[in-house]
C-alpha cells in the first residue's frame, strides 16, 4: 500500500500559490481527478487532497500533459474535448 500525505484545502493553499477557495472551486474541477489527486473518504462531502501526484502535476511540463490529456489527432495535434 502506498503512502500518501493527505491534506485539506487550506493546507494545501499552504504549499501552492493558490487560496483554498481557489483550489476548491477551480483546480478541483478542472486540474485536478478525483480518485487520482483528490478523495472523497467514505463516500462523504468533504474533500482530501493528495500532495504526491498533486506535486508531480505541478513539475510536469505543461506540454507533457497535454499530450497525456489529449486525444492523438491525425494531423499531429491533440483533441482536449
Amino acid at each position: 500500500m502506498s503512502q500518501y500525505t493527505y491534506l485539506s484545502a487550506e493546507q494545501l493553499a499552504e504549499r501552492i500559490p493558490y487560496c483554498a477557495r481557489y483550489i476548491t472551486e477551480v483546480l478541483k474541477d478542472r486540474e485536478f481527478i478525483e480518485g487520482l489527486h483528490y478523495l472523497r473518504p467514505f463516500g462523504g462531502r468533504r474533500v482530501v487532497y493528495l500532495w504526491e501526484p498533486i506535486e508531480e502535476l505541478m513539475l510536469t511540463p505543461y506540454e507533457v500533459q497535454q499530450q497525456q490529456d489529449g486525444i492523438p489527432m491525425a494531423a499531429g495535434g491533440f483533441c482536449h474535448g
